[in-house]
């Protein structure tokens, strides 16, 4: 009876299943989008799920290789499509009504809710709205000052193994270091993280940013009801973490509340509306205390708002910033004549004194170190690929993207495509120094996302990667040591080798 109720159960979902492959395979070779074979119910999946976060970018690349600048392929009832193409960067990205995230992003949702880089609408809108005030450029110079601080204890940190001989894998010490700046910045505590990563938050963040992105590339773990069943002390884990996280974030908003009530009740109180400009006279404000006194429609945030919004800062204000910071000190390594030239910028700008503390301005004026960013993030994108998914048949040249299609922007691959970028493999900071800017124009470049949903908190990563990368290269020359990079994609882009780098501490 029950291997009866069992084939019966599968022919009806094979017969389904061929039903809504059907149509949409006659979708896609309407608009003749290529892409690899599909079988019944698990599509393109074997080909891809098998992978692991290690190999998938170069899979991605084969697949470009195989198919040219755009592919197809289906994974257990998803459709997506992975791009290079600028067509398709321009449709996207400039869009005003394309902003719901690739189904990829529903791995942030357990720990973001829906927080700014997830929510869409008016809420979107109007979250988006108070954050412009956390980046005013009065706010940034408070954080510059919280920057310095923690890069400095970064490089302390790193005296122990700058002996010139040893391969130091720069993301454990760039990343402990992007969390301090980070949790001080969006909530206003230090949790001293370089010193103490044992401290609750930080590991349980540190947990859950590497369990949930490992999740997409393993069959048994991607979807939500198999989870539990296939690797249930995982799930445990990841629910535990969240919950620590929140915890945490939920108590310091609590605290900062009651501050704010106490302020309210002696008169010192003064709510922050969308359109204040006087934000800059309250330049100490981390976001939280911004969150806290803002409103929308002449309502504050309830605790919940504050917290996912919070917790999104935390998210992609730590693992992006680490992966560039830490690709540009592995570029700079190896290419001599680049560390040079920063150096040597340093001592003009900064001057020769490397304990002495910089400015926003200061910063601003590293011209050479800008250049030098921009080019490792387009080679090294913290961010491999932008996701939309779009509910209706959209049109993009001769071609027609079926509804409910998950499209994948490649960062990665588009960035390195020699229709876009001449000799794109080698680094070279001086093609940002001015020519080739106005990549900007036709999205060939866009480390930080365009339009609408472009990095809000971009003039904060580049201000945080100068002052990081700085204060690194005023205490130590960089060694091209260790192994060289093994990229692998878990929504940032990170090294299965490392990022190795050599430390010879400078001469007074």
């Amino acid at each position: 009876m029950w291997l009866t109720l069992i084939t019966g159960a599968l022919i009806l979902l094979l017969t389904w299943d061929f039903g809504r492959k059907r149509q949409r395979v006659a979708a896609f070779e309407k608009s003749q989008i290529p892409g690899p074979i599909s079988i019944p119910i698990l599509g393109c999946g074997l080909q891809a799920l098998h992978l692991g976060a290690e190999n998938i970018i170069s899979w991605v690349g084969e697949q470009f290789d195989n198919y040219g600048k755009t592919f197809r392929f289906w994974i257990l009832g998803e459709s997506l499509i992975y791009t290079k193409d600028l067509k398709y960067f321009e449709t996207i990205l400039a869009s005003t009504t394309l902003l719901e995230k690739g189904q990829l992003y529903q791995f942030l949702r357990p720990f973001l809710n829906d927080g700014l880089l997830v929510s869409t609408g008016k809420k979107w809108h109007a979250r988006r709205k108070i954050f412009t005030h956390a980046f005013h450029f009065k706010v940034l110079e408070h954080y510059v000052e919280i920057m310095d601080r923690n890069s400095g204890v970064m490089v302390e940190n790193l005296r122990k193994c700058a002996d010139g001989k040893t391969a130091v894998d720069m993301l454990k010490y760039v990343s402990l270091a992007a969390l301090d700046v980070i949790t001080e910045a969006a909530m206003g505590v230090q949790v001293n993280a370089q010193n103490d990563p044992d401290f609750p938050y930080i590991k349980a963040l540190k947990s859950v940013v590497y369990i949930q992105p490992d999740r997409m590339f393993k069959f048994s773990q991607r979807y939500d009801w198999m989870f539990p069943l296939a690797a249930p002390f995982l799930h445990r884990r990841l629910l535990s973490d969240i919950r620590v996280m929140h915890d945490f974030t939920d108590k310091v908003i609590r605290e900062r509340r009651e501050t704010v009530e106490r302020a309210k009740a002696d008169g010192t109180y003064r709510p922050l509306s969308l359109g204040d400009e006087e934000i800059g006279r309250k330049s100490q404000m981390a976001l939280l205390d911004i969150l806290l006194q803002s409103t929308i429609n002449d309502k504050p945030l309830t605790d919940a708002d504050i917290r996912e919004e919070v917790d999104t800062f935390m998210f992609e204000g730590d693992d992006t910033t680490s992966s560039g910071v830490s690709h540009a000190l592995y570029a700079i390594a190896r290419h001599p004549n680049v560390q040079e030239r920063i150096y040597e910028e340093l001592q003009q700008v900064l001057g020769e004194d490397p304990h002495a503390p910089v400015t926003q301005s200061q910063l601003q004026d590293l011209k050479y170190l800008d250049c030098v960013i921009k080019e490792t993030i387009r080679m090294y994108p913290p961010v491999p690929a932008i996701g939309r998914h779009t509910h209706k048949e959209l049109k993009i040249g001769n071609k027609i993207i079926p509804p409910n299609t998950s499209i994948y922007l490649v960062l990665y691959f588009a960035h390195r495509d020699p229709d876009y970028f001449p000799d794109p493999l080698s680094f070279k900071p001086e093609r940002f120094l001015g020519g080739e800017e106005e990549s900007h124009e036709n999205f060939a470049y866009v480390p930080f996302s365009a339009g609408p949903k472009n990095c809000i908190g971009q003039k904060f990563a580049v201000l945080e990667m100068k002052s990081l990368i700085s204060k690194v290269l005023r205490f130590y020359e960089l060694l091209p040591l260790g192994e060289e990079l093994k990229p692998m994609m878990n929504f940032i882009l990170r090294s299965a080798s490392g990022i190795n780098v050599g430390l010879r501490p400078r001469k007074s």
